[in-house]
């Protein structure tokens, strides 16, 4: 295979919270690389997930939804999504034509960048297709938009098309990974995402979003790898919440998030879950730095 033919680049995913970011990803790749819940604005960092054939590489770079930031940790979600503007050789406008609040903010931010915008229309298998028409050609009116595709994250329907197509739009060149490789983040990344996805699947209101999750230890051995992990909180309050009556929610808790972390690195885990209060961590610039975002 000679170089020319071979073609690499960056993709991003842009879109609103909800609007099945995650879903597309994971699916492309056939692999949970971005967790995904039924609650909005999941995804909190730069999910870079890498797509490799034979004579293509495409690197996804999965954003946190666009929304107008309120404190400090949502200011460095979005500046999660100006990396993906400067990085992109194409864009992807994914979007929910389920939703129905508008969608002024992605598109005004669209607007500032001037690359190549494939439209995606997700959950097709939810709408009839008169109804993704009408939305995508609403879209098409206030946008450049390069190309239309109708899809469903779901169940795959329309990705094989859609990869064909931003692939026309990556620049010729080598493979920037190995081929094998999904991600560039290391598995303590996913550990710490998997342990946060149940917070969220497992608890209401302001819990989840006042939560995140830092591996204090990671020791992988031939047969079990032994994690220690702080869930972090915004207050004192919280702190019983997440811990339950007599430890029972924690308990429940460390279960599912053991058994998603098994399926994922394929070996047995031992896990070890404290819940640590920093004080409106959410707000503080270092306690935002510190704990990766």
């Amino acid at each position: 295979m000679t170089e020319k033919s071979h073609k690499s680049g960056y993709a991003a995913i842009i879109g609103k919270p909800n609007a099945g970011k995650s879903t597309l990803m994971n699916r492309i790749l056939g692999s949970k690389i971005s967790i995904t819940t039924h609650k909005a604005q999941t995804t909190r960092h730069q999910v870079v997930g890498i797509y490799s054939d034979e004579n293509t590489q495409i690197v996804f770079l999965d954003t946190p939804g666009v929304i107008t930031p309120k404190y400090e940790l949502q200011r460095a979600m979005m500046n999660t999504v100006n990396r993906a503007r400067a990085d992109a050789d194409v864009l992807l406008f994914i979007f929910d034509p389920t939703d129905k609040h508008p969608t002024k903010e992605v598109i005004e931010l669209l607007k500032s960048i001037n690359k190549p915008t494939i439209l995606v229309v997700n959950k097709m298998d939810r709408v009839k297709n008169e109804l993704g028409e009408q939305k995508a050609d609403e879209i098409e009116d206030k946008l450049s938009i390069s190309s239309t595709h109708f899809v469903s994250a779901l169940n795959g329907e329309g990705i094989t098309e859609l990869l064909e197509d931003i692939r026309s739009y990556l620049p010729s060149g080598p493979p920037f990974y190995p081929k094998e490789d999904l991600s560039e983040h290391p598995v303590r990344f996913f550990v710490s995402e998997l342990i946060r996805e149940q917070v969220y699947l497992q608890f209401q209101q302001e819990i989840p979003y006042s939560c995140t999750v830092d591996i204090v230890s990671y020791d992988a051995d031939i047969d079990i790898d032994r994690i220690s992990a702080n869930i972090i909180v915004n207050r004192k309050s919280q702190k019983g919440m997440l811990i339950g009556k007599g430890g029972k929610a924690i308990k429940q808790l460390g279960i599912e998030a053991r058994k998603a972390i098994e399926d994922f690195i394929g070996k047995k885990v031992f896990l070890d879950l404290h819940v640590k209060v920093r004080e409106k961590w959410r707000e503080d610039e270092n306690w935002v730095r510190n704990l990766g975002y």
